[in-house]
């Protein structure tokens, strides 16, 4: 089958190669040495689902009709991605692969005759190199929100390459995947992984905070958030009252699954690639949402702050700094 990837990033370069692998004709976009690494190497998947290396047709744009589209651009990029292919886009099935809460209510508008459904990918992939993308942990895809029939037709085509599974509360999902997003940002503040985000007790206490924040203001909001990871509503209601000490064991689980390989997290990608990061639909998701709630989310708020502080400046601050910024 022919499909097309838009964003052949470290999600979108993971699902392309999958796919690859599993005998679809692939057209993926990407820019810059990415791009021009993959339109005469391909695309170098290493870790959790094998090592091996995909062919596909690369490009700035697509240029053929696919059966399937997937989007998988950071968020802020969506709009801009989506309006280059939108011609080709217009009639097919698209399945928006993003984080925060928007992407489906983003990109139906720009695509008024495909059916739209979303995709949240909960596993960890690293754009290592141009090209290359490491897999550091495996997971599984959740797709709806969208046309049931659409999204099965993507869920059919998806799990034969990677575990793929529909998801009824596609909402819930979205909010308890954006309290999994929770763990992305103080990487990106400090430089370090999200394995040493939990060690540090300064960043561990600042991190559950931030978490409870984003529970609260869920529910508050009228969530019914979705099991996924082992992340199900009572529990995360339990972890909402907890006392602090005690509701740090949380973050510290979610890192001891992550295993040994250093977890970067996706805003510290960003940083490190010199773009832009998601955390305004992240963590800036969470206060925005508090807002229309009549809450705040002072943590969340600081977090945010302190990331584009990261992105102006180029420069990474110390957990003590942080602990400082972050009442």
């Amino acid at each position: 089958m022919r499909i097309g990837v838009i964003g052949a990033g470290a999600i979108g370069g993971a699902i392309a190669a999958l796919l690859a692998r599993d005998g679809h004709d692939v057209e993926v976009t990407a820019r810059g040495q990415n791009l021009r690494v993959m339109q005469h190497g391909g695309i170098r998947l290493t870790g959790g689902w094998g090592d091996f290396t995909a062919d596909v047709t690369a490009g700035e744009s697509l240029t053929r009709a696919p059966a399937l589209a997937i989007v998988a651009t950071k968020a802020q990029d969506a709009r801009a991605a989506i309006l280059a292919n939108a011609k080709i886009l217009n009639g097919i099935p698209v399945v928006i692969v993003q984080n925060g809460l928007e992407g489906i209510a983003g990109s139906v508008p720009l695509l008024p005759r495909s059916d739209v459904v979303g995709a949240l990918a909960m596993y960890a992939s690293s754009l290592v190199g141009p090209g290359h993308i490491n897999v550091g942990t495996t997971g599984t895809t959740y797709i709806g929100g969208g046309k049931d029939l659409a999204a099965r037709y993507a869920v059919s085509i998806l799990n034969d390459a990677m575990p793929t599974e529909l998801a009824g509360n596609f909402v819930g999902a979205q909010w308890t995947k954006l309290f999994v997003n929770q763990v992305n940002a103080l990487p990106a503040i400090t430089g370090l992984s999200v394995q040493e985000v939990v060690a540090n007790p300064q960043l561990r206490r600042i991190l559950t905070r931030s978490m409870q924040e984003n529970v609260r203001v869920g529910l508050a909001s009228g969530i019914r958030f979705a099991p996924l990871q082992g992340l199900s509503e009572a529990r995360l209601r339990i972890f909402l009252r907890t006392p602090l000490p005690f509701a740090e064991s949380l973050p510290k689980l979610m890192a001891k699954r992550m295993g040994a390989v250093p977890n970067p997290g996706s805003t510290l990608q960003s940083i490190r690639r010199g773009a832009l990061t998601e955390v305004d639909y992240l963590n800036g998701a969470v206060v925005v949402a508090a807002e229309k709630a009549g809450l705040t989310a002072p943590v969340n708020a600081a977090i945010v702050e302190l990331v584009h502080e990261v992105e102006r400046s180029n420069a990474f601050m110390t957990p003590a700094e942080v602990a400082a910024r972050v009442r």
